[in-house]
């Protein structure tokens, strides 16, 4: 447990301390995954687990922890027979964050983010554009530009080295060109491009 103590902001470990003491779960750290910040689950074992991402910055993986950590108490009050982003985990998680919501623990505009997504919690603070900024300015590796900061009609590629064409945005989304096969792909704002 100790090592995820270190990937959190100091002022907020007391705080967590006190919400885990007495909670028979584990904890671990993982390698960075693309398709999630962090996950709860149940081991065939029986072993309640929650894992988070270690590339995380420190602000992301509190908020992590603490959305995780609602998973594990709406398991634990209702057995799994609720929806994993349902009424239930947005009230838990809304109880557990609130405590943390101060100028101590995260910066100013996380806060102010935060206080408008608890609102209406979604899956991923990935979904909350403004959340996703503010937390994004604390991150150690940025890659490239968001979709969102690239012109209409400039070139980028993924990752995956796959070649697009910006074209229109939608009423979040952006319309992109694939440069090898023509189909028009939709793509959040949030995404990562390299201009090209």
């Amino acid at each position: 447990m100790e090592h995820f103590f270190q990937l959190i902001p100091e002022k907020s470990k007391k705080k967590v301390l006190k919400l885990l003491e007495s909670e028979p779960i584990t904890i671990r750290v993982t390698k960075k995954r693309t398709s999630k910040h962090g996950d709860f689950r149940k081991k065939a074992n029986g072993e309640l687990s929650i894992t988070i991402n270690q590339s995380l910055n420190p602000y992301r993986f509190l908020i992590t922890l603490l959305h995780e950590i609602a998973h594990y108490r709406v398991y634990k009050n209702y057995l799994n027979v609720m929806k994993p982003h349902g009424l239930e985990w947005k009230s838990t998680f809304k109880k557990i964050l609130i405590p943390f919501l101060n100028d101590q623990i995260f910066p100013d505009q996380i806060c102010r983010c935060l206080e408008q997504y608890i609102k209406n919690p979604k899956a991923s603070t990935d979904r909350d554009l403004n959340l996703f900024l503010a937390l994004r300015k604390y991150d150690i590796k940025k890659k490239g530009l968001l979709i969102f900061e690239i012109k209409m009609g400039q070139f980028f590629k993924l990752k995956d080295g796959r070649k697009f064409v910006k074209l229109n945005k939608r009423r979040k989304l952006y319309e992109c060109k694939s440069l090898n096969s023509n189909m028009i792909y939709l793509f959040s704002p949030q995404i990562e491009v390299i201009p090209i």
